[in-house]
Formats: structure tokens, C-alpha cells, sequence
């Protein structure tokens, strides 16, 4: 599925045309051939067909009383209307399925519900792909974009007749298509945290140009993974509520779990989206601290030269002491020049020494504790704080305990 991802990639938005040719379908000039798999099941028998003609699905809906219809790729409009035509699918359906921008949604239909989802990616550079769902009395039938899913536990379960799936209904199959695609993002949420910690980990030791970078695209795929998240709360809650007579009592409950699911996965894309956000704050503030840390080196050292630059500027200039005895004697001097170098040379001293006192120079004594003597003084900072939490937490922990014991 990636090299059909890589090479067709679609515009995000396209215009919708207007009046009567609204229910003409278009296919995308991107999208890639249209094939169709069929699974026909019931408690003690099962068929499967790798690729079957519009023709066949009809017969199988009446020989088994669960049929599993999944069309990949879209680019057959006539394909795409054949089945709509044998399945009375309302011609604004078709267009919503054929043009893949939708939003994730439940409708209900009188004899069918149609569902809008988006489905996690395979692989890290590719985007969401927008799952469509038609569930009839009998039959579900999946439209997807590209060859390649992740409903091959959906299907092992079927032939293998484990667990409860060939002893339900449709709503139970579209139950477990909709688990399996929202559980699919469950890996790529993790592998997205992996990545800001170790992320944080790398702002700690060195924060550089290359970390900002990274930080940017880890939290733009956030907001990527969060936008095709987010409206399908609304559309869970909708099937888990709903009292149409195709989902029973028993397999609301069951949605109700995927909508669990979805809240579980948004707060976790919420709490990487603001530890990303931190991360670019730490990164400014560390090339902030490092600007201080610049001038405060260069400040130091002009400080220092102001002094010796009075004493040379002194020195330089033009009198003669042979002229009056208050002329700068010491020019005549056979040790002035040495002299004047020697308190130079004191006068720089005594300055640094002075500043080391103040600790304007050198790290601070609680980095040394905490081992960070060689560390900058923002990394030093951000490991003083940390440290601090901790004694804290284990403060308020001590605290509980003693109440306890009492």
C-alpha cells in the first residue's frame, strides 16, 4: 500500500459540482483499480472469494445471512454504480464514497446505515485513508482507497470461526471492522511518543536547529492524526446511541467500547500535542539562555578592559616631565613599564576574582551536586527543576504515609 500512497497522492479539497450533476460520480484521476473481495458466512459455513463480480454478491446475500463485501480502489465508477444498483444505495451515498474528503459520520437510512470513518495509515509518511461502510440487513459492504489494510484479524477470525463474530449479525461485523481500524492507531500514537521523548531527551543534551526540525513534523503528524480523530467521537457516539433497528441492544454496547477507544487515543494525542508544544518553548528558551550566556561572556570581558583601557588611555597621553616635576615622573622611571603591565595584570585579576565571588563565572554549586558541573547553565537549570519535582513528590508521599500510619 505505500507505493500507491507515494505515487497518488489527492488534492485535500476539490469543488463539488452543482444542480443535477452532483449524482454523476467522477472518479479521481489518482484513485487506483477497483477489486472486490467476498466474505459469506453464517455459524457453520463459510465462502471466500478473492475477486468476484457485481453478479455474485447478490447470490451470496441470499445463500448466507452475513455477507462481508470490500471493494478496493475506486477508480471503476461503473463498478461502484453496478453495486449501488443492486443494493438500492441512494446516489448522494455514492458520491460521498467516491469522493474520499469526507468527514467521519453515521447516517441512518430506512433500510441501511452509512458510515464514514478514517483508517490509520500502514506505514509513518503516509495519511489517513477514508474508510466507507454500507450496512444493510445482510450484508456490510467496505469501500476503500488503496489495496492494504488492517482487517486481517477481522478476517482470521472469520475463517477461523473465533469468537462471537460468525454467531452475530452486520452490525456486529461493522462493529469489529470500525474496532479494528481505530485500533490500529493505537502503535502509531505510541510510536509518536517514543519520538517526543527521545526528542526531550536530545532538547536536554543539545538543542539545536536539527531537534527544532524534528519537533515540527512529529507535531504536525499529531495534528494530522488528532484532525482524523476527533470527529469520530461524534460519529461512535451517534452508532451507540442510535435506535435504528439494523444495530441491537447487544452491540451498542460494543460501539460504546470504540468510542472509549477514540476518547483513550484523543487525550493521548492532546498530551503529545502539549509536550511537543513545550518542546519548541524549551528550545526557545535554551537558544535564549545561550544568547545570555554570549553577551555575559562578552560583557565580562569588557568590564574587565575598561579599567586597563583608562590606564593606557592615561598613559598615552602627550606631557613632559621634564616641563614640572608633576608631568607623569614615573615616565622617566626605569621600572614604569613593568610596573604599569604588573597592575594592569592585578587590576584584571582582582576583577575576576571579584566576579568569581559573585558567581558571575564558573557553574553553580547545585549543578555540581547534581553531577551537571560540565552542562550549560539552561540544561543545569532545566535538571535543578526536575530535581526539584522530585524531592517535592516524595515530600507529599512521605506526608500521606505518616497520615496513614496515624
Amino acid at each position: 500500500m505505500s507505493q500507491f500512497r507515494k505515487k497518488f497522492k489527492r488534492p485535500r479539497f476539490r469543488n463539488r459540482p452543482s444542480g443535477e450533476k452532483h449524482r454523476e460520480l467522477l472518479a479521481d484521476p489518482q484513485a487506483v483499480r477497483t477489486t472486490i473481495s467476498v466474505f459469506a458466512y453464517s455459524p457453520t459455513d463459510f465462502r471466500e472469494k478473492s475477486k468476484a463480480n457485481v453478479e455474485e454478491l447478490v447470490r451470496l446475500t441470499q445463500e448466507f445471512p452475513v455477507v462481508w463485501i470490500d471493494v478496493c480502489g475506486l477508480a471503476d465508477v461503473h463498478v461502484v454504480k453496478a453495486i449501488g444498483e443492486q443494493f438500492s444505495i441512494h446516489p448522494l451515498v455514492l458520491e460521498d464514497i467516491v469522493r474520499t474528503h469526507q468527514r467521519p459520520k453515521a447516517e441512518d437510512y430506512p433500510d441501511a446505515i452509512f458510515i464514514v470513518t478514517r483508517m490509520a495509515p500502514l506505514h509513518d509518511q503516509e495519511d489517513t485513508e477514508q474508510l466507507s461502510l454500507y450496512v444493510t440487513p445482510r450484508c456490510v459492504i467496505t469501500f476503500q482507497e488503496y489495496p492494504g489494510d488492517v482487517f486481517d484479524g477481522v478476517r482470521n477470525r472469520i475463517r477461523q470461526s473465533r469468537g462471537r463474530i460468525r454467531h452475530n449479525g452486520p452490525d456486529y461485523l461493522a462493529y469489529a471492522i470500525l474496532d479494528a481500524a481505530i485500533d490500529a492507531y493505537f502503535p502509531i500514537v505510541d510510536q509518536y511518543g517514543e519520538r517526543v521523548e527521545t526528542l526531550e531527551d536530545a532538547m536536554i543534551i543539545h538543542a539545536d536547529r536539527s531537534v527544532l526540525t524534528h519537533i515540527y513534523q512529529v507535531r504536525r503528524k499529531i495534528l494530522e492524526l488528532r484532525r482524523a480523530l476527533w470527529p469520530q467521537r461524534e460519529m461512535l457516539a451517534s452508532l451507540y446511541r442510535s435506535e435504528s433497528p439494523l444495530i441491537t441492544a447487544e452491540t451498542q454496547v460494543f460501539f460504546r467500547d470504540c468510542y472509549d477507544h477514540t476518547i483513550q487515543l484523543i487525550d493521548l494525542m492532546e498530551n503529545y500535542r502539549e509536550l511537543s508544544s513545550n518542546l519548541m518553548e524549551v528550545y526557545l528558551s535554551s537558544v535564549s539562555n545561550r544568547l545570555n550566556e554570549i553577551m555575559k561572556v562578552l560583557t565580562i570581558i569588557s568590564v574587565i578592559f575598561i579599567p586597563l583601557t583608562f590606564v593606557v588611555g592615561v598613559y598615552g597621553m602627550n606631557f613632559r616631565p621634564e616641563a614640572s616635576p608633576w608631568n607623569m615622573p614615573e615616565l622617566v622611571s626605569y621600572y614604569g613599564y613593568p610596573l604599569c603591565m604588573l597592575g594592569m595584570l592585578i587590576v584584571a585579576v582582582v576583577m575576576l576574582v571579584v566576579f568569581w565571588r559573585k558567581g558571575w563565572l564558573g557553574t553553580d554549586e547545585r549543578a555540581h551536586g547534581l553531577g551537571l558541573a560540565g552542562a550549560s547553565p539552561a540544561d543545569a537549570n532545566i535538571a535543578i527543576s526536575s530535581n526539584d519535582k522530585k524531592a517535592t513528590t516524595a515530600g507529599s508521599s512521605a506526608v500521606t504515609a505518616a497520615k496513614r500510619k496515624k
